[in-house]
């Protein structure tokens, strides 16, 4: 390129002048280049720089061509640097599984925050493992924090149905009508495919009903309601679900009405219209078996009068036949 130019007048006076200019086009050029990295990049690189972030300028170049938000990024990784967490090695929390992750649609942040959780409360749990809870549409976060500070979800759920107590009858026909409260940690291990609070909620209601109708009187469950959480919780109500169940605590239980006494009244009172119905078809069947016999006696004075009828005639008939051998 320097011997072609050279082969021009104007570069061929002076070859050392021509290098020079090259030169500092060339350097202006780069200082142009790292002015316009300085001022896009520039702050956020040096916030990471001071930081130890471990993300370079270039990096953040990358980032930005690839659509990735780069402050997002880098706080998150700040974030995790300043906590303490892996940012290299096989299970660090690199620049590419920020991206992947980021790119796929997940929330770094809360990933990051989920980590800072379980690292502070000494749960096994890592970037990769975090951030598949994220993607499958859990929130890690609140999972985190359910698994280190236990929730208590209440059974039935107003919120779900509108129904603040659960229906449940004794053997001796009383009803009873009982809230529960469910404490219960989220297991990390079966938060992907297991069952929501929803399952939990099921299963506990139904296993108080269980319990409640297999008490003899409903005296039995006033006067110890704990029997119930134990009987309730020993039934392994968390399995395949994505939490475990700490504790079952009645909160409240009220006698509502006596069903068994309410049925048996409404038993009789079909029995009596049974019976009434069979009386009125009795009754019915003697009247018509009353117009029946009505109906021969007026069929038999019928022919009794055709017979009278008929003794005139014979009696003509008998005086007549004497005059008739006379005559002959």
């Amino acid at each position: 390129m320097l011997d072609i130019l050279c082969r021009f007048p104007l570069f061929a006076a002076d070859t050392g002048t021509t290098i020079a200019l090259i030169g500092v086009g060339a350097a202006c050029l780069l200082g142009l280049i790292l002015l316009v990295l300085l001022f896009n990049w520039g702050a956020l690189w040096f916030q990471g720089f001071m930081s130890g972030a471990q993300i370079s300028l270039l990096g953040l170049v990358g980032m930005s061509l690839r659509k990735v938000s780069t402050r997002i990024l880098m706080q998150a990784k700040i974030m995790a640097k300043q906590a303490g967490l892996p940012i290299s090695g096989q299970f660090g929390i690199t620049n590419r599984r920020l991206e992947s992750h980021y790119l796929a649609g997940g929330s770094v942040p809360k990933v990051i925050q989920a980590l800072i959780v379980a690292q502070r409360a000494d749960l096994n749990l890592n970037f990769d493992q975090a951030a598949a809870i994220d993607l499958a549409g859990r929130d890690v976060l609140e999972a985190v924090r359910t698994s280190v500070n236990p929730k208590v979800i209440i059974c039935p759920d107003p919120k779900k149905g509108g129904r603040t107590r659960l229906n449940a009858i004794a053997k001796n026909g009383v009803e009873l009508l009982v809230s529960a409260k469910v404490t219960v940690r989220t297991n990390l291990e079966r938060l992907i495919g297991g069952a929501t609070e929803d399952t939990i909620i099921a299963r506990v209601g139904e296993g108080i009903i269980n319990a409640i109708g297999s008490a003899e009187t409903h005296f039995e469950v006033m006067e110890n309601p704990i029997r119930i959480s134990r009987t309730v919780l020993n039934r392994g109500l968390d399995s395949q679900t994505a939490f475990q169940i700490v504790s079952i605590d009645i909160a409240t239980i009220e006698v509502g009405q006596n069903i068994g006494a309410r049925l048996q009244v409404d038993q009789a009172e079909a029995d009596t219209r049974v019976a009434r119905a069979k009386a009125e078809e009795r009754r019915a069947l003697a009247q018509a078996v009353a117009q029946e016999m009505k109906a021969k006696v007026a069929e038999n004075r019928a022919v009794v009068t055709a017979a009278e009828a008929l003794v005139p005639h014979a009696l003509a008939e008998a005086f007549r036949k004497p005059l008739k051998e006379i005559k002959s």
